[in-house]
């Protein structure tokens, strides 16, 4: 949903589709660099190519912080989950179409 909701503040037309597609474009400036660097630091692959793409393209500070929301997204889930802190109704209502679109529903457990 952050994700949604920044992209209408900066006006981009989101393609939700890019994140588990690679053929699909995000429609984020700079999408497919931000999307190989999380695909690699998720991976534990070398993220150096990836890192120097994000510094070439967009500077150091981009690089921080892309690791920076990358690092904080991991830390929610793995709270989340280490929690068993189920998905609110509220949150489950508002994605309907996006884990619909993306396949999400397959990762529910309850």
């Amino acid at each position: 949903m952050m994700l949604r909701e920044s992209s209408k503040t900066f006006g981009y037309e989101t393609d939700l589709r890019a994140v588990t597609d690679p053929s699909v474009g995000s429609g984020i400036p700079n999408g497919d660099i931000l999307i190989g660097f999380v695909d690699a630091v998720l991976s534990d692959g070398d993220s150096s190519a990836h890192r120097a793409s994000i510094v070439g393209e967009m500077g150091e500070d981009a690089l921080v912080e892309t690791a920076g929301v990358i690092g904080n997204f991991s830390m929610m889930n793995r709270i989340a989950d280490a929690t068993g802190m189920p998905v609110g109704k509220g949150s489950l209502a508002q994605t309907v179409d996006v884990r619909e679109l993306l396949g999400l529903d397959r990762f529910r457990h309850d």
